[in-house]
């Protein structure tokens, strides 16, 4: 197989494992969080936390360089038009993906602290609940006009 497909392949996987990972973990840890169950919080915050690490940092790093090295291979130009945006936006969603990570690594831990001592989640883990919540909004949006962006590759 040529390697512009094969790029172009790991490419597409990576893009959805970006959105699928994103939101599933939304899914999973706001079901979680509703439950008001710190030991139900905790055990789903931990898996999330290493889904996070494993799938979405993975696709993270293989992102922007297939979308280089193909880029590089059709000749377009990096740093403008839909390319130049994506990479704008892909910039946006890591501005809100970072904290979330630790956040979510925060909340675990306050999750694991009340179910071991038997106490109610503490206001802080509800605090970063809401900041998780809201980041996720942008950082997931910027994903779907990411991946609109490279389907349908419009010319400004």
């Amino acid at each position: 197989m040529e390697f512009y497909f094969l790029l172009k392949i790991a490419h597409v996987i990576g893009a959805a494992v970006l959105l699928g990972t994103g939101a599933g973990i939304a899914f999973f840890m706001l079901m979680a969080h509703r439950t008001r169950d710190a030991a139900l919080i905790a055990h789903t915050a931990g898996i999330v936390v290493i889904a996070d690490w494993l799938f979405t940092a993975s696709a993270v790093v293989v992102q922007p360089v297939t979308g280089a090295a193909l880029a590089h291979l059709t000749g377009q130009p990096l740093f403008s038009g839909w390319l130049g945006l994506s990479l704008v936006l892909y910039v946006v969603t890591g501005l809100f993906w970072l904290p979330v990570v630790w956040i979510q690594a925060r909340m675990r831990d306050l999750a694991i602290q009340a179910a071991r001592s038997g106490e109610p989640l503490p206001a802080a883990y509800d605090r970063l609940f809401r900041i998780w919540f809201v980041c996720g909004f942008p950082a997931f949006g910027a994903v779907l006009a990411v991946i609109v962006l490279m389907v349908v590759k419009p010319t400004f």
